[in-house]
């Protein structure tokens, strides 16, 4: 496993800002989080891979900033925005190739949006939005999200088993416990389909802090996902006021690297 950050973690830092600042930090596996339609331009793109090649460094995984808007434009009850919104969507799989990204997050359907969709129908769309993004090379992952229908671990369970060939997952620490689950639980339901996880702490401070600052049993979640067969990244996704200092994020990777490597020794 391999520790990584996500810019997100720097927001409203622009986008390349925090990326130079988090590899100064000695990190080499980023998620890219884009936070407007400019920074999906190539010109944008090239110099974001620049930074990475420069410093020996991959970027993961890439986050939309349109996550908030999906249940809109993909799972709505009119087929065909939804159909425009693959297209749409397009814009990341492009920047996700052209970064040499494998990973790209999907929130999906709000449950506070009124919707009408069937998990059929849901399981149905995130298949035609696989299709399209493995054709560049980059595979879609559906995010435990705590106010979104794929909140619960039965419903990731039903979409690994509808669809087995196009389900992917991110299991996501804090969101997990925001639902009131151990994140072990939520990892066990995605199975051999989790392809990537955005870890965080959880305590007295509140159910995002920087790893190594809560109470959570990190440790212990590292060691089931390595027994369960997990080898993929392990990303540091808090928010700017999670922390005081930017230098703590290279105390929360030094955390979690010494933890894998007690863990694997």
């Amino acid at each position: 496993m391999k520790t990584g950050i996500s810019t997100g973690c720097l927001y409203p830092m622009l986008t390349e800002a925090a990326l130079e600042k988090l590899l100064s930090l000695g990190y080499d596996t980023i998620e890219i989080f884009f936070n407007s339609f400019s920074e999906l331009e190539t010109d944008y793109l090239d110099r974001i891979r620049y930074l990475l090649d420069k410093n020996d460094a991959r970027a993961v995984s890439l986050h939309p900033f349109t996550s908030s808007f999906e249940s809109f434009l993909l799972f709505s009850s009119y087929e065909r925005r939804f159909l425009d919104g693959v297209s749409f969507y397009e814009m990341y799989f492009r920047a996700a190739q052209r970064l040499g990204t494998d990973k790209i997050i999907l929130h999906g359907l709000n449950t506070d949006y009124a919707s009408s969709l069937t998990d059929s129908e849901y399981f149905r769309r995130f298949e035609i939005l696989q299709e399209r993004a493995r054709k560049y090379g980059t595979e879609l992952l559906q995010e435990n999200v705590c106010r979104f229908r794929s909140r619960d671990p039965d419903f990731i369970e039903k979409m690994a088993r509808e669809i087995p060939e196009s389900a992917a997952f991110v299991c996501d620490v804090k969101q997990a416990a925001r639902r009131g689950l151990d994140p072990k639980e939520m990892a066990h339901a995605m199975g051999d389909k989790l392809r990537h996880v955005h870890i965080s702490d959880i305590g007295k401070n509140g159910d995002c802090v920087l790893p190594g600052k809560g109470q959570y049993d990190t440790e212990g979640f590292l060691k089931e996902l390595i027994n369960s067969g997990y080898n993929g990244s392990i990303m540091i996704e808090v928010y700017r006021f999670s922390f005081d200092k930017i230098d703590e994020l290279k105390e929360a990777h030094d955390y979690l690297d010494k933890l894998i490597n007690r863990i694997t020794a």
